[in-house]
């Protein structure tokens, strides 16, 4: 890494500032944290600077959404998420920070693609079934479905792996797994405390378990701790920030913020 300029420094501090606001409010708006930082720094290098600050903000998000975890949901992906870390590792051997920018942008841009086409199928689907539940009601046959959401309906274990794999690829190359987690969770029906509750964890968890191969990678070293130690305070405000502003976020709006910073995200690190 190159010498770091005082306005480099600034932006790097609010690009940490939005990482911890998206752990408690909005995941998919950490999508612009990472292409900021790719666009400061080295694209490759800038995977292994921004992943202690991504722990730092995990750690503050389970503590405040630990108990609106669905753990069946992360047991499901766990295993996929391997395959992709290590797909993902393979990858980082060879590529440059070219490479690395074009292929998590465009995975970004067509995960959206592919969300919205299958939202819009369950919107139809939940059109056609609302005269039979309306039915049901009408003879005392209804049931009551609320809770916290989870991976039901027609995210089953297919879909579960094939987002698992490109999680775990995208986290572990760009550190951009959380608008494919994001993806999963909202079209597996989450509400928002389901959401970030379950979030929180994965994301600590498979963020803590890249930390070796982002040291045997050469991405995590003695100077980017260094500028991590001078970052990480920052985090600390935007999670504040996150957390007084979560209640006051409508569902269909949090859906909206989610989709469109992700598709903000995978627009930037393609045109950086």
């Amino acid at each position: 890494m190159d010498t770091i300029s005082l306005w480099q420094l600034a932006v790097l501090a609010a690009a940490s500032t939005l990482v911890g606001f998206s752990k408690t409010a909005v995941s998919g708006a950490n999508t612009i944290s990472l292409a900021v930082f790719a666009a400061v720094l080295p694209a490759r290098e800038s995977t292994g600077v921004l992943l202690p600050i991504l722990i730092a903000g995990d750690l503050l998000a389970v503590r405040v959404y630990r108990r609106h975890a669905h753990w069946p949901t992360l047991l499901r992906l766990f295993p996929a998420v391997a395959v992709g870390v290590v797909a993902g590792t393979l990858f980082m051997l060879w590529a440059d920070d070219a490479a690395v920018r074009t292929s998590i942008g465009a995975i970004l841009l067509f995960m959206t693609g592919v969300t919205l086409w299958r939202r819009r199928i369950a919107e139809q689907e939940a059109g056609e079934q609302k005269t039979e539940k309306e039915a049901e009601t009408e003879t005392g046959a209804g049931a009551d479905s609320g809770g916290e959401g989870g991976a039901g309906g027609g995210t089953g274990r297919t879909a579960a792996r094939g987002y698992g794999v490109l999680g775990g690829f995208t986290t572990m190359v760009a550190n951009a797994g959380g608008p494919v987690m994001s993806l999963y969770l909202l079209s597996a029906g989450f509400r928002k405390l389901g959401f970030l509750g379950t979030s929180a964890w994965f994301f600590l968890i498979v963020n803590v378990s890249k930390v070796p191969f982002s040291v045997g990678l050469g991405l995590i070293d003695a100077r980017s701790l260094l500028l991590d130690a001078c970052l990480l305070l920052f985090v600390l405000p935007g999670a504040y920030l996150g957390r007084v502003c979560v209640d006051r976020i409508n569902q269909k709006v949090f859906d909206r913020i989610v989709i469109g910073a992700t598709v903000a995200g995978g627009l930037q690190l393609l045109l950086i």
